[in-house]
């Protein structure tokens, strides 16, 4: 006589065991039947009131209301197999002695396949699955009544300008900064001697300034908070504008060569030239300048205001890049690393003391360093001179223009620096690059003569939401 599926224990016959469920346990002999040594539950014993939850027969009564959540934590519970409509099968249900049976007799059945092995309890180690797998949202499993979450894609970056604008005698000069814009939305542009500003909002062109046949533009910086414009000029000399009069304010001199580099830090303007020389004006102190910065042994041709204002980082024409605190006549870092000239220089808006810097034609690479902990952490070769770079306020990710050999403009993933999107059409260094007041577009501007709007990164709140400037008509227009 077998023994009841229900408690069958088969003990090692050469182990001595205790007792087990009291007299009705007998040491085997040679010419018994060994059994498993498996506890096999009986499905007709179970009680799934503990769970909440229906049998397949009593399914079809329930109200369409709690079916979805119903499949749901019957799939979790029990895997998804068990969700589609089968009755697990016991040894007590089936025909062939204790054994799941996949045959079916008659027409009448409903499934003729071998139903899957639904227990509740299970001893056998199951091959390891996937995270997605242990879901019961399952990527592989669409449960009846339950809607499909489906996977976010990857952001997608328009590959092609919303707009061009024409812009005769923007020079193709590595060392000059002539495009910038403001927090009005307004896009300074140095074309020859001339300042042209271009209204974002109505497309509207106004001419600020004309130097004369004597002079021309070597850069342009707005103040971070005010319509001020400043004027670097070849001449050596810095004028500072109000723009929304069209007024110079006035004229501040100090350097003997061109002024190629500008950077604002509230009431402070800092201007680097190709005297080798960074000056520090107070626009509101009546001297043209308050303190001579030197250390660089060639042009300066980068300057830039970290966004807490304390740190000033510099680079040149001679492969360097300094960092110099608010009071500081002298460098508090050197960073020697790049073997070409370091134009481009951005701070993170997202991490205090990350600074990332570019090397020209000779060097081709990004590099990052801590300021706070004066420590390099990474480098990528770019495979072409590095022009210029900013940093996305919305999204912790960075865009940087080229020039030899492919004349590129990158965007790029921090920190592990992967590719977002390559854009390509200027036909020229991408010499210039300005971002917008939103954060979510760039312009480039080339020896092409041309500049060109991107919309690159997400707003703040939407990766959707169109940017005031981006709803501006495609189409090709002139500057002045």
């Amino acid at each position: 006589m077998e023994p009841p599926t229900t408690s069958t224990f088969s003990p090692d016959p050469k182990t001595p065991s205790p007792k087990l469920l009291g007299s009705s346990y007998r040491r085997p002999s040679s010419s018994r039947t060994i059994y498993g040594d498996r506890f096999i539950p009986s499905r007709s014993s179970s009680n799934f009131a503990l769970f909440n939850l229906p049998n397949s027969s009593s399914n079809a009564s329930s109200d369409d209301s709690n079916s979805a959540y119903t499949n749901l934590l019957k799939s979790a519970l029990f895997g998804p197999e068990c969700v589609s409509g089968f009755q697990p099968l016991t040894p007590d249900k089936s025909s062939s002695g204790g054994r799941f049976s996949g045959r079916s007799s008659g027409s009448d059945s409903v499934f003729q396949t071998s139903p899957p092995n639904c227990n509740i309890f299970k001893y056998k180690t199951e091959t390891r699955r996937s995270l997605h797998s242990l879901s019961p949202f399952g990527f592989d499993d669409q449960l009846p009544g339950v809607p499909h979450s489906p996977v976010k894609a990857p952001r997608k970056v328009p590959r092609s300008p919303y707009k061009v604008l024409d812009a005769p005698a923007l020079q193709d000069d590595f060392y000059l900064n002539l495009v910038d814009w403001s927090s009005h939305n307004v896009l300074a542009v140095g074309l020859g001697n001339c300042v042209y500003l271009w209204h974002a909002s109505s497309s509207k062109v106004v001419k600020l300034c004309d130097l004369g046949s004597d002079d021309s533009v070597c850069s342009v910086g707005w103040a971070q908070r005010n319509t001020h414009l400043a004027v670097g000029t070849s001449n050596g000399k810095v004028q500072l504008w109000d723009a929304s009069r069209c007024k110079r304010i006035r004229t501040m001199e100090g350097h003997r060569l061109r002024v190629g580099a500008l950077a604002w830090s509230s009431s402070t303007l800092s201007s680097g030239s190709r005297d080798k020389s960074i000056l520090q004006r107070d626009i509101r102190a009546q001297e043209d300048y308050v303190s001579k910065l030197s250390g660089h042994k060639s042009e300066v041709c980068g300057l830039k205001w970290s966004y807490d204002n304390r740190e000033l980082a510099s680079g040149g024409n001679d492969n360097r890049l300094f960092v110099w605190n608010q009071h500081s006549t002298q460098p508090v870092l050197k960073y020697c690393e790049h073997t070409a000239a370091v134009k481009a220089i951005a701070w993170s808006p997202h991490l205090h003391g990350l600074l990332a810097s570019g090397g020209g034609t000779a060097d081709r690479c990004i590099r990052f360093w801590n300021t706070t902990t004066n420590t390099k952490l990474s480098c990528m070769d770019t495979g072409s001179q590095v022009c210029n770079l900013v940093w996305s306020k919305n999204v912790n990710e960075l865009v940087s223009t080229h020039g030899y050999s492919q004349n590129q403009i990158i965007v790029w993933r921090y920190p592990s620096m992967s590719k977002l999107a390559t854009l390509t059409g200027h036909t020229y260094r991408v010499l210039y690059l300005a971002i917008s007041p939103d954060g979510q577009t760039i312009v480039t501007g080339a020896g092409d003569e041309t500049l060109r709007f991107w919309n690159v990164f997400p707003s703040p709140k939407s990766q959707n939401t169109e940017s005031e400037i981006g709803a501006s008509s495609l189409g090709r227009t002139q500057i002045r």
